[in-house]
């Protein structure tokens, strides 16, 4: 698992965005910025919904008069689910990635087999980058959201 201290590895993302799909490169997304980047097993699961992506919409701004430059979510869903996801959500001051088929994921050590549930996933997290750099990991215990919340990343800025 990448822990703090350590560059995030080289890959891509996807968004779609209003003016089409675009595939970030991890490493010139995140270069020169402080970013609070969180993941979710899923888009539109209830803990995800109802409780990690709101409260990130609710502090955004208190989060970028921390120094946050970028605020991204990210889950092993493809580009067309987390746009509708985030539009849902009025997430708009947001980037919601797609990690499709969890290669990021799998790359940071934070992916999951959830069985029927969908398959491999992401693990429940809140990170702080500062110019691709993990300056704050935290990971939620199994079935736990607690750590990787809006306040507790607020907390630690």
């Amino acid at each position: 698992m990448i822990e703090k201290g350590q560059t995030l590895p080289a890959g891509t993302l996807a968004e779609l965005t209003k003016d089409g799909m675009v595939t970030h490169d991890i490493t010139e997304l995140f270069s020169g910025k402080k970013v609070v980047l969180f993941a979710v097993p899923g888009a539109f699961t209830p803990t995800c919904s109802e409780a990690h992506l709101p409260g990130f919409v609710v502090f955004a701004d208190q989060l970028k008069d921390k120094g946050v430059d970028l605020i991204a979510c990210i889950s092993v869903n493809d580009a067309f689910v987390m746009k509708a996801w985030g539009e849902a959500q009025n997430a708009s001051e947001l980037m919601m990635l797609a990690d499709g088929d969890a290669s990021f994921t799998k790359s940071l050590g934070l992916d999951m087999d959830t069985g029927n549930f969908g398959g491999v996933r992401s693990q429940r997290y809140a990170m702080v980058i500062d110019n691709g750099v993990v300056t704050t990991l935290n990971v939620e215990a199994p079935k736990s959201f607690e750590v990787s919340t809006a306040e507790a990343i607020l907390a630690e800025l």
